[in-house]
C-alpha cells in the first residue's frame, strides 16, 4: 500500500507516518526543514528495510512546492491509496487585530494545499476506484477558537472542502475524513505547565486514522471528533 503525507517531521504528521510504516505502507513523506525531512528518512528506512519512503523539501504555503510534491509523490509511487492533508499552519490572533496577511497564509496551507492535492491524488485513485483522503482539521473547525479567529476560519473551510470532496468522490468509491483532534500535545505546547489530561496525544491522532483504514471497503468514517479528557478544546 501506498501513502502521501505532508508535514511529517514533528508533531501529529510524524505520528502518522510512524504508524502507517507499522502497517506496511510505502510513503512519501514532506517538509519545509530539509535536515529534519533527511533524519526522518534515515530513520523510517533503518527501522523498516523492506519498504520504501521518499520525502521532498516543501512549503505548502507555495502552491509551486505543492504542485511540484503532488508530482513528485506519483512519479516515486506510481499511485496513491492514502492522501494525509496534514501540513497546516497556526497563527495565533485576533480577527480583528491580525496582519493582514493572516488569513491569507492560513487558508495557503490549511486549505488551498489540500484542495489542490485532494484533486489531483484522487485522479490517480479513480483509475483503481478505491483510495482513502484524510483531512486534519482541528476542533477549531466547529468551535471557533477566539485567540485563533482566521485559523478557525480555514480550518472550517478545510472540513467543508472535506463534506464537498466526500460527496464528489463516492461514485469513484475514494473515501474521505475529516479529522479533528483537539489540543495535542505537540512541540507547540512545549513548556506548558497543564497536565497531561489537558491534551490528546499525536499518536491518538494517527491511532484514528489506522482505526479507518481497517474498516470494511463499504464504511466510510466521515468526521473523527478528538477531545482531551479534561479541558475545553
Amino acid at each position: 500500500m501506498n501513502a502521501i503525507v505532508t508535514g511529517t517531521t514533528k508533531g501529529i504528521g510524524s505520528a502518522i507516518v510512524r504508524q502507517l510504516a507499522a502497517h506496511n505502507f510505502n510513503i512519501v513523506l514532506c517538509s519545509r526543514n530539509q535536515q529534519e525531512l533527511d533524519a526522518q528518512l534515515a530513520e523510517l528506512r533503518e527501522a523498516n528495510p523492506k519498504l520504501r519512503f521518499y520525502g521532498m523539501k516543501a512549503d505548502m504555503e507555495n502552491m509551486t512546492d505543492v504542485k511540484e510534491f503532488a508530482k513528485f509523490s506519483l512519479k516515486c509511487l506510481g499511485s496513491a491509496d492514502v492522501l494525509v492533508n496534514n501540513a497546516g499552519l497556526y497563527i495565533p490572533s485576533d480577527v480583528l487585530q491580525e496582519e493582514e496577511s493572516s488569513l491569507e497564509r492560513q487558508m495557503k496551507v490549511n486549505v488551498y494545499a489540500p484542495h489542490y492535492l485532494s484533486k489531483f491524488i484522487a485522479e490517480s485513485m479513480k483509475l483503481k476506484s478505491a483510495g482513502h483522503i484524510f483531512n486534519i482539521c482541528s476542533i477549531a473547525s466547529v468551535k471557533p477558537v477566539i485567540n485563533a479567529g482566521s485559523y478557525s476560519i480555514s480550518k472550517a473551510a478545510l472540513l467543508s472542502l472535506s463534506k464537498v470532496l466526500r460527496e464528489a468522490l463516492m461514485p469513484f468509491g475514494i473515501k474521505v475524513t475529516a479529522i479533528l483532534p483537539g489540543a495535542t500535545l505537540t512541540d507547540s505546547w512545549a513548556g506548558t505547565t497543564l497536565p497531561s489530561e489537558r491534551f490528546i496525544a499525536p499518536e491518538d491522532v494517527a491511532s484514528s486514522i489506522i482505526n479507518c483504514l481497517q474498516m470494511s471497503a463499504g464504511a466510510n468514517v466521515e468526521e473523527v471528533l478528538i477531545r482531551p479528557l479534561k479541558g475545553d478544546i
